[in-house]
């Protein structure tokens, strides 16, 4: 990338030079750590942003990402996704259907305990997903269980899911990180975990400490004695705390200062290629998204490559207006270009012949996010349309009005596409952004949902994906590499294409070496 698109990207940013003053000064110029060969030992301190007020250590309700780390370390869901995004027993030892995929059979590791020493059981399997369920207060991972009629304990290891229907995507479904596993009585102001690690102290929008939980079936492998997970209020505050070593890696850096960091002979980059997507939300049930061909204009002023090159420094891939890449049956449509003509014929038929203005409200919640609002505004008003740039803060932006905005962005992990419209594409979805709720695309859905087989659900997949592409309410127009920085002295930290920073947050496999 040029300099002066370096330059660009940075905006308000830190500028190279500070960055480069802030290097030296952290004595990067005598030499770098190594992690070395794995030890026991060792602080790990990790740097975010995002937290706020709202922050929780609740396993069924995480929203960003210092939540989402929390999660993923403090418990344990019956499967999980490893670093290639493929699905993994945790907890469980087997899961398996029967023939027609309505009844699905677990069988739970030998042995298992929670954090307080109790014995992991069937019955705290039925009472995870009946909390998760709730129809009073249903949780985010409760649009994967609308089938789920009952668990039903068979044994002391072993317990049969019952469903109202057919669902082939019932093993994807419990791997995710918001369905882990709790125990009966859960109580998520004093939690017991069924993670690797257990919780020491918690106070919102400041900092986490995490401590090994010495129950955890992987225990004997883990080698910290402790992770401190700090939040911080911009990057420029978390970038100044990894160069000045107050922190030993953070999660997410901008992406121009890439090259920068890397420079520091102190430091490494961990860059992993995702599925993860900063979508441009339309909400199809409010003017002007409400009128279809407004939609397909605003996703045919999009530059895609210029995105990618200005908003993530390279750091991506091409996007085409539909999520779940790394799906084996994601589609082959015509790559949508920019077409500045035919987006200002549409918004004419759309009865906006000189243009119009709307609201597009930003927050750093992601990487790349502010800025992507910024490209897309330059590059919308050559088609006539003025985009004014509400910027608020992360705080404001998953607060009461979450969900709601009319014109706004998000940003999403990796996910397969099936599981990514249920958590985004149905009127039951937990994150229905764009509020889509289309008759034909749901009786689609109900009819593939049931199909475990991938190759036999490709063409209703496709079919899906297609009335997306055209008429949905999203503009997908890449896929972000998650980008962090580490010190050099800390080891374990591999790359991770779930699109969850630092290795997917698996802070049970990391050590610090010997600094």
């Amino acid at each position: 990338m040029s300099t002066p698109n370096r330059r660009q990207a940075l905006g308000a940013g830190l500028s190279i030079s500070a960055i480069a003053g802030l290097s030296a000064c952290g004595g990067g110029s005598v030499g770098a750590a190594s992690a070395g060969d794995p030890i026991k030992g060792g602080s790990l301190r990790v740097g975010a942003t995002g937290g706020n007020s709202a922050d929780t250590v609740d396993a069924h309700i995480p929203v960003n990402n210092g939540d989402v780390c929390r999660a993923v370390n403090l418990y344990n869901a019956l499967y999980g996704w490893d670093d290639d995004s493929q699905v993994v027993p945790l907890l469980a030892e087997s899961f398996e259907s029967n023939g027609d995929a309505t009844v699905w059979t677990c069988t739970l590791k030998p042995g298992i305990k929670f954090s307080d020493g109790s014995p992991i059981t069937p019955d705290d399997v039925i009472f995870t997903f009946k909390r998760i369920t709730d129809p009073d207060d249903p949780k985010t991972a409760a649009a994967n269980f609308t089938m789920l009629d009952k668990v039903v304990a068979t044994g002391e290891r072993t317990m049969e899911f019952h469903l109202s229907e057919a669902n082939g995507l019932f093993k994807d479904a419990v791997a995710e990180y918001t369905a882990a596993i709790v125990p009966e009585g859960y109580d998520p102001e004093n939690p017991v975990c069924s993670g690797p690690f257990k919780l020491e102290s918690f106070t919102p929008a400041q900092s986490t400490v995490m401590v090994p939980n010495e129950h955890y079936f992987n225990y004997d492998q883990m080698y910290l004695d402790e992770v401190q997970l700090l939040n911080f209020n911009d990057s420029d505050a978390l970038i100044n705390a990894l160069l000045s070593t107050q922190v030993d890696a953070i999660a997410g850096i901008p992406l121009a200062l890439v090259e920068v960091i890397d420079a520091d002979e102190r430091m490494s980059i961990l860059n992993s290629e995702t599925g993860m997507w900063l979508p441009f939300t339309m909400r199809v049930d409010k003017a002007p998204f409400d009128d279809v061909k407004v939609r397909q204009a605003f996703r045919l002023v999009v530059d895609r490559e210029q995105m990618i090159e200005q908003v993530l420094s390279g750091f991506g891939t091409l996007g085409n207006g539909m999520f779940g890449p790394l799906s084996e049956n994601y589609p082959e449509f015509p790559q949508r270009k920019q077409d500045i003509d035919k987006a200002k014929k549409l918004l004419a038929e759309a009865g906006y012949p000189d243009g119009l203005d709307v609201e597009l409200v930003t927050a750093p919640i992601q990487s790349g996010a502010v800025e992507s609002a910024q490209v897309f505004a330059q590059q919308a008003a050559d088609a006539g349309i003025r985009v004014s740039i509400r910027r608020v803060d992360a705080t404001t932006f998953f607060g009461e009005q979450y969900l709601q905005w009319d014109f706004a962005q998000d940003f999403w992990y990796t996910r397969d596409f099936l599981p990514q419209v249920i958590s985004c594409s149905l009127e039951e979805s937990p994150f229905n952004e764009t509020h889509w709720d289309d008759p034909a695309f749901n009786k689609v859905f109900d009819k593939v949902r049931g199909i475990p087989e991938v190759e036999k659900r490709r063409d209703l997949e496709h079919e899906l994906q297609k009335m997306l592409y055209d008429e949905g309410g999203y503009i997908v127009w890449g896929f972000a590499n998650q980008v962090d920085a580490f010190q050099k002295y800390v080891g374990g930290l591999v790359k991770n294409s779930t699109g969850r920073p630092l290795s997917g947050w698996r802070f049970d496999r990391v050590w610090i070496g010997k600094v």
